[in-house]
C-alpha cells in the first residue's frame, strides 16, 4: 500500500513537470487540451444563451419593477388586495404585550390624524445602509443625495451586440445635480481569452463606460465612486483593487439588489446573503483540506 501511494505521488510530481513526460504521453495530453478548449468554447456559447434568457426575462420582470418604483415614489397607492400579506412568523415572534402596544399606538396615530408620508421614504438609502458592501463606503454627506434616489434599473445589451449590462440610477429633481438619470455601462467578455483560454470561468466585466457628464464639485469627489465613478489618480497603487471592487458592486446590483430590493429594505435578504457566504466559506475550507 505504501509503495502504491509513493508511486502515485511520484507520478503526480512528474506530471507537474510536463516537459519530462514521455513524448507519447504528451501527445495524448495535447489531445485532451484540445478537447478542453472545445469545452470552453461550448461553455462560452452557454453563457451567451444565458445572457439572452436574462434579457428576455428582464422584460417580463419590468412591469413589476415599474410598479415597485411607483409605489416607492408615492406615484400610486396600492389597493387593499395588493397589500394583503401573510405574516404568521412575525406574529409568533412578537410578544402579545408588544402587539397590543403597537395596535394602541397605531390607533392613536390614526385618531390624531398623523401625517402619512409619501410612498416609502428613503427606500434605496435604507438598502444602501443595510448592505455591508455599500454601507462601508457610504459617507454621511452621501445620504442627503441618496434620499432623492427613486429607482435603480438594469438593462441588457440587445441581440447581436457585445455582451454588456447598464445600470441606471433615477433621481427626483434635486439641488445636487441637474440630471435625473445617471447611467453606467459594464462591458463583459464572454469568450475564452486567446492567450489563456483555460482560465475562462464564464463572463467577466472587463470595462465600464460613463454616459453622463454632471460631475460638479459635489460629485467629483469620492462621493458615489462605488456606484457611479471611479476617481483614481495615476499614482494610485490600489487601481486594480478599486476597479475590482467597482465591478463587484455593479454585479451585485444586477444580480441581487435590483431583483430583490424590498427584501434588502426589510433585511430579509441579508440573512440569505449571510447563509450564502457561509456556504462559500465552508466550501473553500473543504477545498483546502482536500488539497
Amino acid at each position: 500500500m505504501l509503495c502504491k501511494t509513493a508511486l502515485s505521488v511520484f507520478w503526480v510530481s512528474r506530471t507537474l513537470n510536463f516537459h519530462l513526460l514521455p513524448k507519447t504521453v504528451k501527445r495524448r495530453v495535447y489531445a485532451l487540451k484540445r478537447l478542453q478548449l472545445q469545452s470552453a468554447n461550448i461553455e462560452a456559447k452557454f453563457y451567451e444563451e444565458v445572457h439572452e434568457l436574462e434579457r428576455k426575462y428582464a422584460g417580463l420582470y419590468q412591469p413589476n419593477f415599474d410598479k415597485r418604483r411607483d409605489i416607492v415614489a408615492g406615484a400610486v397607492e396600492p389597493t387593499d388586495e395588493e397589500c394583503e400579506w401573510q405574516s404568521d412568523r412575525e406574529e409568533e415572534e412578537l410578544a402579545e404585550d408588544l402587539q397590543k402596544k403597537a395596535a394602541l399606538e397605531e390607533k392613536q396615530a390614526d385618531s390624531a390624524g398623523a401625517d402619512d408620508p409619501r410612498g416609502v421614504p428613503e427606500f434605496w438609502l435604507t438598502i444602501f445602509k443595510r448592505v455591508d458592501m455599500l454601507a462601508e463606503m457610504l459617507q454621511e454627506h452621501d445620504e442627503p443625495i441618496l434620499k432623492h434616489l427613486q429607482d435603480i434599473t438594469v438593462k441588457f445589451s440587445e441581440p447581436g451586440q457585445p455582451m454588456s449590462f447598464t445600470l441606471e440610477f433615477y433621481f427626483e429633481p434635486n439641488s445636487y445635480f441637474s440630471n435625473t438619470v445617471l447611467t453606467k455601462v459594464y462591458k463583459m467578455k464572454s469568450e475564452p481569452d486567446a492567450e489563456d483560454p483555460f482560465s475562462f470561468e464564464g463572463p467577466e466585466i472587463i470595462d465600464f463606460l460613463e454616459l453622463f457628464k454632471v460631475f460638479n464639485s459635489i460629485l467629483y469627489s469620492k462621493n458615489f465612486h462605488w456606484m457611479l465613478i471611479v476617481c483614481v489618480c495615476v499614482q494610485d497603487v490600489d487601481l486594480d483593487f478599486t476597479l475590482t471592487t467597482d465591478f463587484e458592486i455593479g454585479h451585485f446590483f444586477r444580480e441581487r439588489v435590483i431583483p430583490r430590493a424590498v427584501l434588502y429594505f426589510t433585511g430579509e435578504a441579508l440573512e440569505d446573503d449571510e447563509s450564502y457566504e457561509e456556504e462559500d466559506l465552508e466550501e473553500g475550507e473543504e477545498e483546502v483540506r482536500i488539497l
